[in-house]
């Protein structure tokens, strides 16, 4: 199976930004390598289903 590229763009307040760079400097990253390096993480999935649910329990999200 060939794989293609996507480009994917984000929307982000500057204080995000900024912890984003903080991090990625910290590890001597790009905050797009930083990024890209979070995605693909093996517990990924689970972290990001687990803020997915606290954020529909703030929202009250049936």
């Amino acid at each position: 199976m060939l794989m293609g590229t996507s480009v994917l763009s984000l929307r982000m307040d500057g204080e995000l930004l900024d912890r984003l760079r903080e991090h990625a400097a910290k590890r001597g990253m790009s905050v797009q390598d930083y990024v890209v390096r979070t995605l693909i993480r093996d517990d990924f999935d689970e972290r990001f289903q687990s803020a997915v649910e606290e954020t529909e329990r703030f929202y009250g999200v049936p």
